[in-house]
C-alpha cells in the first residue's frame, strides 16, 4: 500500500505532480508548529510546492529506512518552507534525497601542512552534495524542534551552494546588495564566533561558529523555527534574511518582546552541534 501511495504522489525525476491527500498533509502540518503557524493561503501554497518536489526529486532510502508516504512529505514540506515566496527553481541542479535511519559516516580525507594525507570516518546528521544528492538522518529529522531542524539547515546549504561553495552568501535578490549582506553577516558571525569561545550560552546552535557557511545554515533553520531568537540576537541580519527568504516569521506567532541574552542550550540535541556538514 505504501508503494503505491507513493507512487501516487509522483515520486521521482520529472514526474507529473500529484495531489498529498488531505488527511497526511493536516498531519504533517499539525505536528510541526512552524509550518502550523503559516496562515491558510500560505499552507495552500506550501503544499503545492511540497507536491511539486515530490515530483521532481528522486527519494532513496538507505542503510535499511523503508521510505513511507509520511517520511517523504515531512521532509519536503519542512524543505520547502525556505522557498515559499521563492519558487521550487532555487533547488534545480540537484537529483534528490537520501534518507538513513539514523547518523551516518562519511570517509573524508584532510591534508596537514606537510602534505600528508590522513583518512577518517565523520558521523553526519545531514549532509548536501554541491550538484548531488541530500542526505538525511530521519532520526533526526524527528528531533525538529525550536533552533534545530536538519531539514532546513541543509537546504539552506543547497540555496548557498547555487553560486559556488557554500560560504552564508546566497544568490542575493535585485536591489540586495552584497557587499552589505557580507559586511552584515561578517560581523553577526565574529560576535557569534566570540561569545561561544567566551563559553556563553547562546539560544543559535553553537555549531554555526564552524564556519560562515555553516552559520548561514544554523541561522536559517532557526530563522524559521526560532525566529526570535535570530531577531533579538542579531536583528540587522534578521532583517537582510526576511529579506532574501521573503518571508517574516517572528511576526507570525506572538512572540515575546525581547529574550534574554544568555539562556540554555538544552533544547538543542547534542548530536546537532557537530555533525551537520555540507
Amino acid at each position: 500500500m505504501i508503494h503505491r501511495l507513493l507512487a501516487a504522489l509522483g515520486l521521482g525525476r520529472n514526474a507529473r505532480p500529484a495531489a498529498i491527500p488531505e488527511p497526511l498533509w493536516r498531519s504533517t502540518v499539525a505536528g510541526l508548529p512552524f509550518l502550523a503557524a503559516l496562515n491558510r493561503e500560505e499552507q495552500g501554497n506550501l503544499k503545492q510546492l511540497a507536491e511539486a518536489f515530490l515530483a521532481d526529486k528522486s527519494f532513496t532510502g538507505a542503510g535499511g529506512l523503508v521510505l513511507t508516504d509520511a517520511i517523504c512529505v515531512s521532509v519536503a514540506a519542512q524543505g520547502c518552507l525556505p522557498v515559499l515566496n521563492l519558487g521550487l527553481h532555487w533547488y534545480k541542479d540537484w537529483s534528490g534525497v537520501v534518507i538513513y535511519p539514523d547518523e551516518f559516516v562519511i570517509p573524508r580525507q584532510i591534508a596537514d601542512e606537510t602534505g600528508v594525507v590522513h583518512e577518517y570516518d565523520e558521523v553526519a546528521a545531514g549532509e548536501a552534495w554541491s550538484g548531488g544528492p541530500l542526505i538525511l538522518s530521519w532520526r533526526d529529522v524527528l528531533l525538529a524542534d525550536e533552533g534545530y531542524n536538519v531539514v532546513i539547515h541543509e537546504f539552506a546549504h543547497k540555496l548557498d551552494m547555487r553560486e559556488g561553495e557554500p560560504d552564508g552568501v546566497p544568490p542575493l535578490h535585485p536591489g540586495m546588495n552584497q557587499e552589505h549582506w557580507i559586511e552584515v553577516l561578517d560581523a553577526a558571525y565574529e560576535d557569534f564566533c566570540a561569545r561561544v569561545d567566551a563559553g556563553e550560552e547562546t539560544w543559535i546552535d553553537p555549531y554555526g561558529a564552524e564556519h560562515p557557511g555553516e552559520f548561514f545554515a544554523v541561522l536559517s533553520e532557526t530563522f524559521f523555527t526560532f525566529p526570535e531568537a535570530v531577531r533579538d540576537s542579531y536583528p540587522a541580519l534578521y532583517a537582510l534574511f526576511v529579506r532574501f527568504y521573503r518571508q517574516d516569521p517572528a511576526a507570525r506567532l506572538p512572540y515575546p518582546p525581547a529574550l534574554p541574552r544568555r539562556a540554555a542550550t538544552a533544547a538543542v540535541p547534542p548530536a546537532s552541534r557537530a555533525s551537520r556538514t555540507c
